[in-house]
């Protein structure tokens, strides 16, 4: 986790709740902590425990931002914009997500395209309405890491078609897969385009965490699941743009 100094901005969509906001707790309460951190939350009014953390934290800002919605992106990019200047913003973290239950006689059109729109759609909407940011803070750094522009997606284990087989298929939901794996594409995808520029794109597994989505059965507590992902952040670079790794540093199959 000590890499994280490095980083002079991230940002963190779904920071009101679960894997977001302990990802904020966490990084609020560590020494090596990035220069600046940006919670975005859909409804900052009932985003109470980020609010209260906010108090007592002056590098800590709360941004409103639906992730499906347009024009919360673009005033969510004109605050962030007015936070950072010209040194742009170092890290984005597409967080923001759904589960939508959706086993083979469960599953509806419409569960689908939601849990579509959220969790593939809308991070890539996201940062493409982010990159002038993101760009801005790659022309002043060389390499590539959250040092100097990256986009980490956090994705799930269930989104690699060659894993979904055997033990896992008792958590299998058609919808929730399907994005996670859809969003996969959209990192490998965004890691070509972008990697001449010095942008590095990742797709992250926080491992089943105890959280509402995870449910009070999952393996990981949320401390623990974030701890794996702030030290394989600070580790990021050349040889991990366009990848698919787990919280404990693992490289997954797609």
């Amino acid at each position: 986790m000590s890499g994280l100094h490095k980083c002079g901005s991230i940002m963190i969509t779904g920071a009101s709740r679960g894997i977001g906001l302990q990802l904020v707790e966490t990084l609020m309460n560590s020494s090596s902590r990035p220069g600046m951190v940006i919670a975005a939350a859909r409804d900052c009014s009932r985003a109470k425990e980020l609010t209260k953390l906010a108090e007592s934290h002056p590098d800590l800002h709360i941004v409103t931002l639906d992730v499906t919605n347009k024009d919360d992106i673009e005033a969510a990019f004109e605050k962030v914009e007015s936070l950072v200047g010209d040194k742009g913003l170092n890290c984005l973290v597409n967080n923001a997500g759904i589960y939508v239950k959706s086993t083979l006689n469960e599953v509806t059109a419409e569960g689908m395209m939601k849990n579509y729109e959220v969790n593939a759609v809308s991070p890539l909407m996201v940062t493409k309405a982010f990159l002038p940011l993101l760009r801005k803070a790659a022309n002043q750094e060389t390499g590539m890491g959250i040092h100097r522009a990256a986009i980490i997606n956090i994705s799930s284990i269930l989104g690699s078609i060659q894993l979904i087989w055997g033990e896992s298929t008792h958590v299998i939901g058609y919808a929730y897969n399907t994005s996670k794996a859809a969003l996969n594409m959209v990192t490998r995808s965004l890691s070509f385009d972008l990697s001449g520029e010095g942008i590095l794109c990742v797709s992250l597994h926080p491992g089943w965490v105890k959280t509402d989505m995870g449910g009070p059965q999952a393996h990981l507590t949320k401390e623990e699941s974030i701890t794996g992902i702030l030290n394989v952040m600070s580790d990021l670079s050349e040889k991990d743009n366009g990848g698919y790794v787990s919280y404990t540093g693992e490289i997954l199959p797609w």
